[in-house]
């Protein structure tokens, strides 16, 4: 095994489908030649050709909706949407197009498309270039939505939704693309630079869809978040010293409702936390569900942590980032209630 940060997993995880696929096509802006404005796809056009890694135009609706035409004409397409912020003007596609075509002509159509882009704060990208859209995409039925926490969920769930015949979208955190946190304390979170999972295989491998994962085993608290803040939500629990159950969603939608609530019902206690605007962000789906399922069992009121109900501040980022300060406020509130 290799040791990788989550960059060079997604490099991986498309090296070895487009060498296994020569269906797999990746298409979006800057991804040939300049190898993406975060280097995810560097040499693969050298390796592959112009052909099958494709610099399209800075228009988002067209590469959507040309890697929907890809699709159902035998490809399997992966396109780039560079930054979350970018994917609006491509939404009318996914919703009306991609996530429909299934349905729309009884199965006789099909059009596996994965769409890739970096979501989330934490690089100073101020309100452009910081949003967390999944909660959106997780309201449309017809796709999947999915977001990594670390090197090695990232390439094996790539794979796994590139070689899916469903259409995905693939969010990845940006503030852990280069790996382990530094700095200031309260902007970081734990390292993963000696947990198991930052080492990768580099053959292939998969890892399923719609299959939550416990990352920290605990007793007192259940904590459910995804992607970047599972890091930050596990140095909160150090900082506090509740045993905490940490749980992963990595697959939005469809969510892996069992693990979950397995979880709750032995813990009590449920703490929800995602970096995207509270008021109607995913984590309140998740606390539906788990009300729905565990509410015999709950000990106190289940919390959310997450972002503000504002654009994403330039001048005040760390502030509105749930840093492990307030997610260790929120499992203190909750211990202490009920």
């Amino acid at each position: 095994m290799a040791q990788m940060n989550m960059i060079q997993a997604i490099r991986s995880a498309l090296d070895v489908v487009m060498h296994k696929d020569p269906s797999v096509v990746i298409m979006g802006e800057d991804v040939g030649y300049f190898g993406g404005v975060f280097r995810c796809t560097d040499g693969l056009q050298r390796k592959y050709g112009e052909h099958r890694v494709i610099d399209a135009p800075i228009a988002e609706g067209g590469i959507i909706g040309t890697a929907i035409g890809m699709g159902v004409n035998g490809l399997r397409p992966v396109a780039e949407i560079q930054f979350a912020d970018y994917i609006y003007p491509g939404f009318d596609q996914v919703v009306s197009e991609l996530a429909r075509l299934r349905y729309r002509t009884a199965g006789d159509l099909t059009s596996p498309v994965t769409i890739r882009t970096p979501c989330g704060g934490g690089i100073r990208g101020g309100q452009t270039h910081s949003q967390s859209p999944e909660g959106i995409f997780t309201h449309i039925t017809g796709i999947k939505t999915v977001m990594p926490s670390n090197p090695y969920d990232a390439k094996g769930l790539l794979i796994s939704a590139i070689e899916s015949d469903d259409p995905i979208i693939f969010f990845e955190p940006k503030r852990i693309y280069n790996g382990p946190f530094d700095g200031d304390p309260e902007k970081a979170a734990v390292s993963w630079a000696s947990h198991p999972k930052g080492e990768v295989p580099g053959d292939y491998y998969t890892v399923p869809l719609g299959k939550a994962e416990v990352v920290t085993e605990g007793s007192e608290l259940t904590i459910i978040t995804y992607g970047t803040l599972v890091h930050v939500a596990q140095a909160a629990a150090t900082l506090t010293g509740i045993d905490a159950e940490v749980i992963d969603v990595r697959t939005l939608a469809p969510l892996d409702v069992g693990t979950l609530t397995k979880s709750v019902n032995k813990t009590g206690r449920c703490l929800i936390a995602h970096e995207a605007t509270l008021f109607s962000g995913y984590g309140a789906e998740l606390c539906a569900t788990i009300q729905e399922n565990c509410f015999w069992n709950l000990e106190a009121p289940i919390e959310r942590v997450g972002g503000w109900d504002t654009p994403y501040p330039h001048a005040f980022e760390w502030q509105y980032f749930p840093g492990q300060k307030r997610i260790a406020a929120g499992i203190r509130s909750v211990m202490e209630a009920g």
